[in-house]
């Protein structure tokens, strides 16, 4: 049975259609979208959609998430991305935590996504003491039974933070940094193994999931797994996802630990290229830029996060001058507290504004609605399925009441999408042809007793967390001196594209 929409108003993003809406019909099912046209025949079966003050346009992509912050949502503020990430990521005596609460927090995340226009995550999984098959299985069953389409990685590093962290020796005493490096680290054939058996296990690339292969940032794996790694994304077609330079510590690491730029790091490692998908990269050079543009590589923009943490402010009209894609990301549901695409959309819109005298080179509204879907595809690697509305291409598929408030009155599409909540708007959700969100209502799970389960087991998971975090105490103060011995470091700021150092330096 396939749906047919008339007489709507068509934003199909295609990369070689016209920016504005055209009227028109849509059709389409579960094998894809079947015609888009001026008036299209009706079959037997359709179920008929009156498209007037409508609004139809591909599902947005959130290019850049991690599930598995949701359960300390609201837990943090004023702390910088380091220290937010010695209690967000706390490894520490941690334990595996039971799979059905692992099913339970990724349910909830892509219940938000869903409900706010979002048909595609990339997920960057991490787990904190260390991801396994059986911590993956939950998160992929729970994206499969709600319906929407995820990305899921395998997030990984070998080389401890402590050991790759500017003035770690002379502000941390010994006893910490023995704590912080843990145990031998697990050899390169542990982690190649496991990714192997994951993308065996798990990886669908015609369908709606697949996984992707994460090591954290170039400065926490060894040039060697990060090689391999590497080398076996691209025997799979699937994702390197990394997180790159995303504060000026990091510029640091590269230049003290390193020698180079974390990105002239990954083009060593021949870890830089159509494939790689680079979360953050605020602090880049032109010559990082350069690389990344001619590499062919992704860039996923995450501003609400990078604001919360502290981190700067990436340079996004570079990166777009200079020919790199650029995504959308909201980060995780603690650094940012929302998986809902459409705030980073309005902040991706602003907060340019502040850090670029010119205004012809603010990013306009629809470029930024681009980088939410468009960029976003490409950047999870799902661009041959989605991303954009055309005959043959999944129909993932937003319906948005023009009557509604957001769109009153109404000027510019473009513009009503970034200014405003369209998710207020939000008539229907479809992904793969499939309806899942309908009036607000999420039709393939019972939300509410989603919801109801998750919080009952909120009280446990909260003290174990609390317990978890009570270790680090003593860190916090060295750490503090670190980011703050970070910032005051004098890194040659002329050299880089990002405006950062305005924000942090």
């Amino acid at each position: 049975m396939a749906t047919l929409i008339r007489g709507a108003s068509i934003l199909t993003m295609a990369p070689a259609d016209v920016a504005e809406p055209r009227i028109g019909d849509i059709r389409f099912d579960e094998t894809g979208i079947l015609t888009i046209g001026g008036e299209v025949q009706r079959e037997p079966g359709d179920t008929v959609i009156d498209g007037s003050e409508r609004l139809v346009m591909p599902g947005l992509v959130n290019a850049h998430t991690h599930s598995f912050e949701m359960p300390y949502r609201g837990r943090y503020e004023r702390l910088p991305m380091e220290l937010w990430a010695m209690l967000g990521f706390p490894t520490l005596g941690a334990t595996p935590l039971p799979t059905r609460f692992i099913y339970l927090r990724t349910m909830v995340t892509a219940l938000e996504a869903l409900k706010g226009g979002v048909t595609t995550v990339l997920d960057d999984v991490d787990e904190w003491d260390g991801q396994t098959l059986e911590s993956l299985a939950p998160i992929f069953a729970a994206y499969e039974e709600v319906g929407i389409r995820a990305s899921v990685s395998g997030n990984f590093q070998n080389l401890a933070d402590v050991d790759v962290m500017p003035f770690a020796e002379q502000v941390l005493p010994f006893r910490l940094r023995r704590r912080l490096a843990g145990g031998p680290p697990r050899s390169d054939e542990h982690y190649l193994a496991f990714l192997s058996e994951a993308i065996e296990r798990f990886h669908r690339p015609e369908g709606r999931l697949q996984f992707v292969i994460a090591p954290c940032g170039p400065q926490w794996v060894s040039p060697a797994l990060l090689r391999a790694a590497a080398a076996l994304a691209r025997a799979h077609g699937t994702n390197l996802h990394l997180h790159a330079l995303e504060t000026k510590l990091q510029v640091l690491t590269g230049e003290r630990f390193f020698g180079r730029s974390l990105i002239q790091v990954m083009a060593d490692a021949d870890a830089l290229g159509p494939l790689t998908t680079i979360a953050h990269g605020i602090w880049l050079t032109d010559q990082d830029i350069e690389m990344i543009a001619a590499a062919g590589a992704s860039v996923v923009h995450n501003p609400i996060s990078n604001l919360k943490l502290g981190a700067g402010l990436a340079p996004l009209r570079k990166l777009l001058d200079a020919g790199v894609n650029v995504g959308l990301g909201t980060d995780g549901p603690s650094c940012n507290d929302t998986v809902r695409i459409s705030d980073t959309m309005r902040v991706a819109a602003l907060i340019h504004t502040i850090a670029e005298p010119e205004p012809s080179r603010w990013p306009s509204a629809r470029e930024i609605v681009a980088a939410a879907t468009v960029g976003g595809a490409r950047a999870a690697n799902v661009d041959r399925h989605t991303g954009w509305l055309e005959p043959g291409r999944q129909a993932d598929v937003l319906v948005l009441d023009l009557r509604e408030l957001a769109f009153t009155p109404l000027n510019d599409v473009h513009k009503h999408l970034v200014a405003t909540d369209v998710t207020q708007a939000l008539a229907q959700v479809y992904v793969g042809g499939r309806l899942v969100v309908d009036s607000g209502t999420v039709l393939t799970v019972d939300e509410a007793a989603i919801l109801d389960e998750f919080r009952a087991q909120l009280p446990g998971f909260r003290r174990m967390h609390a317990a978890l975090e009570a270790q680090y105490d003593d860190f916090m103060p060295c750490l503090a001196e670190i980011h703050r011995r970070c910032t005051a470091e004098d890194v040659g700021i002329d050299r880089y594209a990002s405006s950062a150092w305005r924000t942090v330096g």
